[in-house]
């Protein structure tokens, strides 16, 4: 997760065969979001419910499969890259991008540390 402005905020390390959709609530929670900008991957009723249920704006397109489009805001939308463009800035550490750590502790103890690296540039 990170801020709108691209910096890093908050990471939680799963298992590779997990989606990342299934740790979102976690990382929002505690946090006040004017809005809560993520890829189709993220399309979920329960979790786009919550998003409006705390008060945040969901700029989440929806999944083509869905029977009912709902809308989203396609300008705010574009913002989005700025999360990718963390995520790339983060994998210029080799050990981040080729997780070379044996355990998930030190390999998310390692992305913090790249993290504070980032808000420190």
């Amino acid at each position: 997760m990170c801020d709108a402005l691209g910096n890093p905020l908050r990471f939680i390390v799963t298992g590779g065969e997990r989606h990342d959709s299934t740790q979102a609530r976690a990382l929002l929670e505690g946090f006040r979001a004017h809005a809560v900008l993520a890829d189709k991957g993220y399309d979920a009723d329960e979790l786009v419910k919550w998003i409006q249920q705390t008060g945040a704006l969901v700029v989440i397109p929806p999944r083509s499969n869905r029977t009912v489009l709902r809308d989203y805001d396609k300008a705010l939308y574009k913002e989005r890259n700025r999360v990718e463009r963390m995520f790339g800035y983060l994998k210029h550490f080799r050990r981040v991008a080729t997780r070379y750590d044996k355990t998930a502790l030190s390999f998310l103890s390692f992305v913090q540390l790249a993290a504070s690296y980032l808000w420190l540039k």
